[in-house]
């Protein structure tokens, strides 16, 4: 594996630096966009690692998938009662879609959707248990080091998250947000402002290659029809408006977020993640897509094959 993985990082090394980093959120913008990492973790729990793999970034909405895992064991299948399963078509920020569909986000993976997943997370405990919570799932997932939030980022995030804060009090006046929308925010943003590495990230993701299971022990980590449908929801919509070229170019499910990762599962096989600060135009990691689509034409993974 180790072969391989070079050989995606050498496919990739020209998109290295290129692009722009998140500069909209300002703790992003000091990021060097010259890094560049993944890892892959297979079947036996190995993780395999190249390049910048055990540097900690900010994942920003890769959080989203495993928000949604938990969402999904705490209530059900109730929690579609509040948000769609369906490709938005737009930015992950858009307003349009709400105010059209009176308040009910198109899916969980985009920003409003997201805050919904995290309202449902939140229950009645308080923004505090939830990302404990979070935080607990992931360090025990990853099985390396201790996942935690950036607290520069989170703050970050709360001094520009102006839109963010308009599509939340946009969804509580449709009764969409059952929590105060300071709190379900205060959630939002600390959830985007989670590090972890490359090696971390593909560990802790592994049980969605498995049917729900962690495949070194086989303890179930969530029921196999909600891993099927969240790897599902993944490819559908895991890329905002760019998720179906992605899908044309990668074929696995996965999930982008604005800090340079991507999180890519190979269903059977094992999770992937890569990180380079520097994002295309749609808002994913430029070196990051090239690699995935490399490592897929190397192994034969996507799920299309």
């Amino acid at each position: 594996m180790g072969e391989i993985l070079a050989r995606v990082l050498a496919a990739a090394e020209p998109e290295r630096g290129t692009g722009r980093v998140a500069s909209y959120i300002p703790a992003l913008a000091q990021v060097d966009p010259n890094k560049l990492g993944i890892a892959f973790a297979d079947r036996d729990g190995r993780v395999h690692g190249a390049g910048d793999c055990d540097e900690p970034f900010s994942i920003q909405s890769i959080s989203k998938v495993f928000t949604l895992a938990l969402a999904l064991e705490r209530v059900g299948p109730r929690l579609w009662d509040k948000v769609g399963r369906e490709p938005s078509g737009s930015a992950f920020n858009s307003i349009v879609q709400l105010e059209r569909e009176e308040g009910r986000p198109r899916n969980p993976l985009i920003n409003p959707g997201a805050m919904v997943v995290t309202d449902v997370l939140i229950g009645e405990r308080g923004a505090d248990a939830a990302i404990a919570e979070l935080c607990a799932f992931l360090t025990a997932q990853a099985r390396e080091g201790t996942v935690a939030v950036d607290e520069p980022v989170a703050r970050s995030e709360a001094e520009t998250g102006s839109r963010n804060r308009s599509l939340a009090w946009f969804m509580k006046s449709f009764g969409i947000l059952g929590n105060d929308v300071e709190t379900v925010l205060d959630a939002y943003f600390r959830q985007c402002a989670l590090t972890m590495s490359c090696r971390q990230l593909a560990r802790a993701a592994l049980f969605l290659a498995f049917d729900g299971r962690d495949p070194s022990s086989g303890e179930e980590i969530v029921a196999w029809h909600r891993a099927r449908r969240i790897n599902s929801v993944m490819m559908l919509c895991g890329h905002y408006d760019n998720s179906g070229e992605f899908a044309f170019r990668v074929g696995l499910p996965g999930k982008s977020g604005v800090g340079g990762g991507i999180l890519a599962i190979a269903p059977g096989h094992g999770a992937v993640a890569v990180w380079s600060p520097g994002l295309n135009e749609a808002g994913t990691s430029a070196a990051g897509a090239v690699a995935l689509e490399k490592l897929v034409e190397i192994t034969g993974w996507s799920v299309f094959f």
